[in-house]
């Protein structure tokens, strides 16, 4: 087979392609959730679907079940500042991970 015949996993299974793409998120926080710390087991849309969000890894985070369930469809900082775990260097670093800069993000959690 020539490389311009070669077709990858990837092409072939998008469900493949999306969970790698879940799994590099977890990866960057060591599965850990932006919002809380505590290990993460989802990916939360910080503008959720419901309000348009995309599935980008801009507005997407790993979170922990518990943090994703009670977000729901809330305005993230709306809801993260009223959360007993609120921490302002994980609100920045949502606000960088929105913007796109995951380096800073990952240096302020």
């Amino acid at each position: 087979m020539h490389n311009r015949d070669a077709v990858f996993l990837d092409e072939l299974c998008p469900k493949l392609r999306v969970r790698r793409w879940r799994q590099s998120l977890h990866k960057y926080t060591g599965k850990s959730c932006i919002y809380c710390g505590k290990p993460s087991e989802s990916i939360d849309h910080i503008l959720p679907r419901a309000r348009g969000g995309l599935s980008v890894t801009e507005n997407c985070v790993p979170a922990c079940l518990s943090c994703n369930g009670h977000k729901s469809d809330a305005d993230v900082f709306d809801w993260y500042r009223r959360q007993r775990f609120y921490d302002p260097r994980r609100a920045m670093a949502i606000r960088a991970w929105m913007d796109g800069d995951l380096r800073l993000a990952l240096r302020l959690l």
